[in-house]
């Protein structure tokens, strides 16, 4: 036998810790967050593969800590095995970093409060420092993984497909959702090749949380809960789905909207998703609800000496010492919300060789379920009104406390019915089976009755043809007109409400396909649309047909239940004596008591002219346009100076805009121009843009800039001191606001000095030498000495897309005070001959001139208006 080198040892341990991208990822993000960071940028390129970048605002690590902070086993997280006994961060091993550095090439920038500026390190294969230069970043750390898998051939030929790749960013987007509910208080964005894919705000709460990163909709259907259990002591809060709502809402067919933490560490634990899923599952009888997934969040608290997590490299698997307790209390809570469940679980059934006949539950057990669930169903109404409006947020705390004391109440509940059950467990006979005394009740022993199914009375002859035959299909439903009949009369229209008929699959596909036809041949006759929608149904494939078919299905149920719902409700309260069947035999004729108001509402004249209303009182007051402009006059000769700009009237309700008074003139304002063109004038004088360092280095020679009065221009601009090494860096503002950073090695002759360009901006697309030849010929041929004269044509461009970018983050209803700043700095900083946007349009449109005489004022108001803002 022969050791392994140290190099071989290295790069097998680290291709275990590090998997894939989403790996690399989590071990990142992860650090951040024990680095207490409040905000979490991920940039990615080529899915991770050429570049990821996750860069957060925390402590930062210190100057001491940075020879070691990537090589193995070295760690601030804990000093002994004994501290997994009371861990409170996610990262402990101290292994991740340096086995990155295994396989990828990984550079380091941080900065702590006690430093003043930030440091960048490059790392090597082994994770020790081989470079360090200072950078323009702020406080935290930001750690740059480039050529991820480099040494890995087959590894990184399993990403060479675009679908792989396209599930390793979903996969990645989804653990940041996991963190972004469990840190509500956390900023986090996702960026991939310079598009922002997925990013989430600081909010209050896991519930804000929840509404930021799964939407209205999917939060609309969950219920906040929680449970405490004293011995062992675990805590469980979290949200799930309301019982009895529609589970293509409150479910999906993949389980990445399942969030389950232990201790805020988001895991994968089979037991619990199974006995989440059994729960869920058995409120719907359905066979397409079996193999879904609930949308839930599940946060369990418990010791930190109960809980192993160093199972898996990842840390997505942990060991409960406390396994049963823990099940049990999740299963406290999910009885408490969705009731017992009265048979056992079908995937178990289905490896089973045989069936299961479950013997039905005891009053006393159903009892309790039917209590849990109305006193749930209440609660839920009480935190909606009928109005649509959200109740106060107490309402979440109560349903809570409710759901929380409902659980203990279940667990006492629970076990006398389970005593009770084991005791006749034993005395369970076929005879007595047979005779119906077999199930008794616990507290009055007496045996079980059958359901009795009450039915009106005899007598009661109003309605009878309706619940005579109630399984008929022929029934016509109460409080709802299903279908288009053909002796449809007044009174059903009145007395009952229209519902849509379920549309078939060939309907739904007509619906989406017909306007698909008409672009393609908009002179097309109504037969040839026909005919062609018919054709491509029936050259339609056999997956596309089954999706329009499960559609049907779901328009189908939805209208069933929407019909039962309306038919539970009843007929409305009319008074009419006589019964359905009498009605039909006096020629569908409405009751007499109805005639009037029949004849009232569906008669061509009306019997009586309406009253014409009394006149409302009116004064006139003496009003004259002359003696106004007097008063005026008065006014401003009295005053020292005469009022002169722009003047806010008021804010058109329908439209973003205002109107403003300038002299004798009424004019329409648009905001939100004016402050494109000031954050644009800001951008440009201002802005610096970031520059990124060069791998390779750019040589500027004379043939590159265009010539030697290029560079000596470049030479006479700016520099700060010279370094230790001779080496000079540019410091004109003309050049780092432009993104460049250059370096000069002077020389004893012009041709012996040495120009390169070091760092450059990468958030400009295309920014090249060509860009700072732009710079140094607006410098050589028209004297430009500020940066605003020395902006490149691309940098322009994407200063101005930056502008557009920030005003439209701007409030759509801009309150007064913020429009009067507005007008005051298009004052101040744009003068008057420059009152129009980036894209050259104007800030003001003329609506009309004031009147100065009456006979203008008459001539005014008599004039057809041809305005398009009136």
């Amino acid at each position: 036998m022969k050791q392994l080198p140290p190099d071989t040892v290295r790069l097998l341990s680290s291709s275990q810790v590090i998997t894939s991208i989403v790996n690399v990822l989590k071990e990142l993000i992860e650090n951040s967050l024990d680095a207490g960071a409040s905000s979490i940028d991920v940039k990615l390129e080529n899915y991770g593969l050429d570049r990821l970048e996750v860069r957060d605002n925390g402590h930062g690590i210190k100057a001491a800590d940075t020879p070691v902070m990537a090589v193995r086993h070295f760690t601030s997280k804990i000093c002994s095995h004994d501290d997994l006994q009371h861990l409170e961060t996610y990262g402990f091993r101290g292994e991740a970093l340096g086995s990155i550095c295994a396989v990828a090439e990984v550079s380091v920038t941080t900065k702590t409060v006690a430093d003043d500026i930030s440091t960048q390190y490059m790392l090597n294969f082994t994770g020790e420092i081989v470079s360090q230069k200072p950078s323009h970043l702020g406080q935290g750390t930001t750690v740059s993984v480039l050529k991820l898998f480099k040494n890995l051939p087959v590894r990184r030929q399993y990403y060479s497909s675009t679908k792989k790749c396209k599930e390793e960013l979903k996969k990645a987007q989804d653990l940041l959702m996991a963190y972004a509910i469990i840190k509500p208080d956390l900023r986090l964005t996702l960026v991939h090749n310079k598009v922002v894919v997925w990013q989430k705000a600081k909010v209050a709460d896991h519930r804000s949380a929840l509404l930021a990163t799964l939407g209205p909709s999917a939060v609309a259907n969950l219920l906040p809960c929680h449970h405490h259990q004293e011995q062992p002591e675990i805590f469980l809060e979290g949200f799930f789905p309301k019982p009895g709502a529609d589970y293509s809402s409150t479910s999906s067919s993949n389980p990445d909207k399942t969030f389950i933490f232990v201790n805020n560490r988001p895991v994968h634990h089979k037991d619990i998703m199974k006995l989440l899923r059994q729960h869920y599952i058995a409120q719907y009888p359905d066979d397409p609800a079996r193999n879904r997934y609930p949308t839930l969040v599940l946060k369990i608290s418990v010791s930190p000496s109960s809980l192993d997590v160093n199972l898996t490299p990842d840390k997505t698997q942990v060991l409960l010492h406390e396994k049963e307790a823990v099940l049990t209390a999740v299963e406290a809570l999910l009885v408490s919300l969705y009731g017992y469940r009265t048979g056992s679980d079908p995937p178990a059934d289905k490896q089973l060789g045989h069936e299961i006949s479950p013997l039905p539950s005891s009053p006393l057990q159903t009892d309790v379920s039917r209590l849990v669930i109305e006193q749930s169903v209440e609660m839920d109404d009480s935190v909606t009104n009928h109005s649509g409006k959200e109740a106060p947020k107490h309402s979440d705390t109560a349903l809570s406390t409710a759901i929380s004391s409902e659980s203990k109440c279940m667990e006492r509940l629970e076990d006398s019915v389970v005593s009770a059950a084991d005791k006749s467990k034993d005395q369970l006979l076929a005879e007595d089976w047979s005779r119906g005394t077999a199930l008794t009740d616990p507290l009055s022993r007496e045996p079980l009755q059958p359901v009795k199914i009450h039915q009106p009375s005899k007598h009661n002859h109003s309605g009878s043809d309706e619940f005579k035959n109630p399984s008929s299909t022929n029934k016509k439903m109460f409080n709802a007109i299903t279908e288009k009949r053909a002796a449809l009369t007044a009174y059903d229209l009145i007395s009952n409400r229209a519902m849509r008929a379920p549309l078939s699959p060939a309907a739904l596909f007509e619906k989406e396909t017909r306007a698909e036809v008409l672009r393609e041949k908009p002179t097309a006759s109504l037969q040839d649309i026909s005919g062609a929608v018919h054709e491509r149904w029936k050259n339609l494939r056999e997956e596309d047909r089954k999706k329009y078919e499960e559609k049907a299905k779901k328009h189908l149920e939805h209208h069933d239940q929407r019909t039962k719902l309306a038919s539970a409700e009843g007929p409305r309260e009319l008074n009419v004596s006589t019964s359905r069947s009498h009605l039909r035999s006096q020629k569908r004729k409405a009751p007499q008591s109805n005639q009037q108001l029949l004849d009232e509402l569906f008669s061509a004249q009306p019997q009586k002219k309406m009253k014409s209303p009394a006149p409302k009182p009116s004064q006139p007051l003496p009003c004259s346009v002359p003696a106004l402009r007097l008063q005026l006059q008065r006014l401003s000769s009295q005053s020292s100076a005469a009022p002169r700009g722009l003047h806010l009237v008021n804010r058109l309700a329908s439209q973003s805009a205002w109107v403003i008074l300038c002299g004798q003139r009424l004019m329409l304002l648009n905001p939100f121009r004016v402050e494109e063109a000031l954050l644009f004038k800001r951008l440009l004088e201002n802005n610096i843009l970031p520059a990124e360092s060069l791998q390779n280095p750019i040589q500027l020679t004379d043939g590159s800039l265009g010539g030697a009065e290029y560079t000596d221009a470049l030479c006479n601009m700016e520099k700060q001191s010279p370094e230790l090494n001779g080496q000079i860096v540019f410091s004109d503002p003309r050049l780092v606001a432009n993104g460049f950073k250059i370096k000069l090695t002077p020389g004893l002759t012009s041709a012996e000095r040495h120009l390169e360009v070091t760092a450059m901006a990468d958030c400009v697309p295309f920014l090249g030498l060509e860009d700072l030849r732009e710079i140094l010929t607006a410098v050589l041929h028209r004297k430009a000495r500020t940066v605003q004269e020395c902006r490149p044509l691309k940098v322009t461009n994407y200063l101005q897309g930056e502008a557009v970018r920030l005003v439209r983050q701007l409030p759509t209803n801009l309150s007064r005070e913020d429009v009067e700043e507005t007008l005051l700095r298009m004052e101040q900083q744009l003068g008057e001959n420059n009152h129009t946007c980036i894209h050259g349009c104007p800030f003001l449109q003329h609506l009309s001139e004031i009147p100065s005489t009456d006979q203008e004022a008459k001539a005014f108001f008599l004039k057809p208006c041809c305005n398009a803002f009136c």
